[in-house]
């Protein structure tokens, strides 16, 4: 069987554009973990289109059932990778939670994230939002238009429950940013306090992705933040309305990472380039001509062994339109970003945004000098790793010279203010600035002692 595997990676590697030699691979059985979202599609794409194969690498793919278990899995080599939150590599090697060093050759894609709330409170909101001439919503939303409801419930005594889907994923700090934004109140962390729910107006908890659409049925929660295709489930269920994309409240924004360890990438060089090389084509892949490829893309997705949920569930949000309420689509076409804009170089200015999300809500307990959060950004983002396959594939002929960046220090430039919903430019070169810019969360000093911030 080996033998047969090995001639058919050879066979696919001399059928691609450019009969590349393949690398001195120190392991080429690899098993990656991912979780049931839209935005795993490089990995089962490079699986599907055969590109793991074309560098040599034969490569299960098994979904985990959380978040956590997923990250255990890649620390105790049970994974030798994984489809990750951009905060899991991050929190790791800080350890804010599980301590490992964990390290990101590859970010995944930019926004593909929603606010969903319940169609209770979306009736209480509507009062709120204004409308276009034709009536519809105007957007995009803002939480000052949930402020009221809250308040309501906080006068009958009830709480106001949201779900996001672990405490380091950017599900939690963007639905944090968006509540917040609003004047809202998303909670603290202390390290003897580690629900996040510190002073809260808004109650946020953890609830799997898959599983969000039912617990939102049941009235366990009123709202939450998650990856695609949960947010347009509610909407074909008719239980929920999205809100708020995240590419309307952050341009462009960050998503998902594939995450290894530090020793797996110390110990094979090679086959980490590898299989980098084989997640760009897949990257490409996704985004080449104006996204032509994205209805067969959904369908591999929609399989059970990937994200599993109907075909025009996912591609609603797929193939360039976001549903909103039923039959309020609107066009998107960068909901999902695989490649365009440099999305897959791992940019320390945005493991930087992250580090800055941690300290704003207190997972991060102390101040830190800006020199630190460089340091650890350099620490687990690894473009170095990146731009080494990215040269390998534009000499064979698989990629173009021109969609790489080359010469980057490792910062965008920062996002201006009109490409965020509160209008607070972000600059990953100056951490400690942008936290004292934003009206909410800790600054300077500052923590969270019992209850009260000091400081």
């Amino acid at each position: 069987m080996e033998n047969v595997l090995i001639s058919l990676a050879t066979a696919t590697a001399l059928a691609g554009p450019a009969a590349a030699e393949l690398l001195d691979l120190e392991k080429d059985e690899l098993t990656f973990g991912f979780i049931k979202l839209t935005d795993m599609a490089p990995l089962a794409v490079a699986y599907e289109q055969g590109y793991f194969l074309d560098e040599g690498l034969f490569v299960t793919l098994e979904a985990q059932a959380n978040w956590k278990v997923l990250l255990d899995g890649v620390i105790d080599g049970q994974l030798d990778g994984a489809h990750m939150l951009a905060g899991q590599p991050l929190a790791a090697t800080i350890g804010f939670g599980t301590e490992a060093h964990i390290i990101t050759p590859f970010s995944m894609d930019l926004n593909g994230n929603g606010i969903t709330v319940s169609n209770e409170v979306w009736e209480m909101m509507k009062p709120n939002i204004p409308t276009m001439d034709d009536g519809r919503p105007q957007h995009p939303i803002s939480a000052a238009a949930l402020k009221p409801v809250v308040e309501e419930f906080s006068a009958k005594g009830e709480p106001f429950n949201m779900g996001m889907v672990f405490p380091v994923s950017t599900h939690n700090y963007e639905l944090r940013y968006w509540l917040a934004a609003g004047g809202l109140e998303p909670g603290f962390y202390s390290p003897e306090n580690i629900t996040g729910q510190i002073g809260a107006d808004v109650f946020l908890s953890v609830t799997p992705p898959p599983q969000m659409p039912a617990t939102l049925e049941a009235g366990t929660i009123h709202g939450y933040c998650v990856g695609e295709p949960w947010n347009q489930q509610a909407v074909f269920k008719g239980i929920g309305v999205p809100v708020i994309t995240d590419y309307q409240m952050w341009k462009n924004n960050p998503e998902k990472v594939f995450g290894i360890t530090k020793e797996f990438a110390d110990a094979n060089p090679n086959t980490t380039k590898a299989l980098v090389k084989a997640l760009i084509r897949a990257a490409i892949w996704l985004d080449e001509n104006d996204n032509a490829n994205r209805p067969a893309a959904v369908e591999i997705l929609s399989r059970p062994e990937y994200v599993g949920a109907d075909y025009d569930v996912i591609a609603n949000s797929m193939t360039g339109f976001f549903e909103f309420e039923k039959g309020d689509k609107r066009d998107i076409p960068d909901f999902n970003v695989f490649f365009r804009y440099n999305a897959t170089y791992p940019f320390y200015s945005d493991a930087i945004w992250y580090l800055t999300q941690m300290r704003r809500w207190g997972q991060i307990a102390d101040g830190k000098p800006d020199e630190w959060y460089f340091e650890v950004a350099k620490s687990v983002y690894r473009p170095d790793i990146y731009l080494e396959a990215a040269r390998l594939l534009v000499d064979e002929g698989l990629a173009n010279e021109a969609d790489f960046p080359w010469e980057s220090d490792g910062f965008k430039e920062p996002t201006p203010a009109f490409d965020i919903i509160d209008g607070i430019p972000y600059d990953g070169r100056q951490p400690n600035a942008y936290l004292e810019s934003l009206p909410i969360g800790l600054k300077g000093d500052q923590k969270v002692i019992g209850n009260e911030i000091q400081g």
